[in-house]
């Protein structure tokens, strides 16, 4: 596969683009991550998602310790070439590593912060050894 599309996108000072990921079925933004070169061609060429754990300094495939994989449905390049965007059929009904389905689940309410999505999932059945 060509990968000449990879050299458009504007990749910042660190090597990295942020990436917006959208369930497919129903648009609801799920949550923000980070990508390399090397994680946004793994990503098309595996058709699921592969992030870069800048907390963890590695790839880190969505799902790969509480099992909720992210299979690929399209990628959007924004106008300016430097945030992407990810439809995603989320396995599992979760994202967040909380155990909700958006990493979005708290709202800003009369100048404070309220959580307004349920968990889920407990997270410590998601992630039974600790590695969120």
């Amino acid at each position: 596969m060509d990968t000449d599309w990879l050299d458009e996108v504007r990749w910042d000072a660190g090597g990295l683009v942020p990436v917006v990921v959208q369930d497919h079925a129903t648009a609801r933004v799920l949550m923000h991550a980070w990508m390399s070169r090397e994680a946004l061609a793994l990503t098309v060429s595996e058709g699921r998602a592969v992030y870069w754990s800048r907390s963890r300094a590695r790839l880190w495939r969505k799902g790969e310790s509480s099992g909720h994989v992210q299979r690929l449905r399209a990628i959007r390049l924004d106008c300016d070439a430097d945030t992407l965007l990810l439809s995603v059929e989320q396995t599992g009904g979760v994202a967040c590593h909380t155990g909700r389905e958006s990493c979005f689940y708290r709202e800003l309410r009369d100048g404070r912060w309220v959580e307004v999505d349920p968990v889920v999932k407990d997270p410590a059945v998601l992630y039974p050894s600790g590695d969120r």
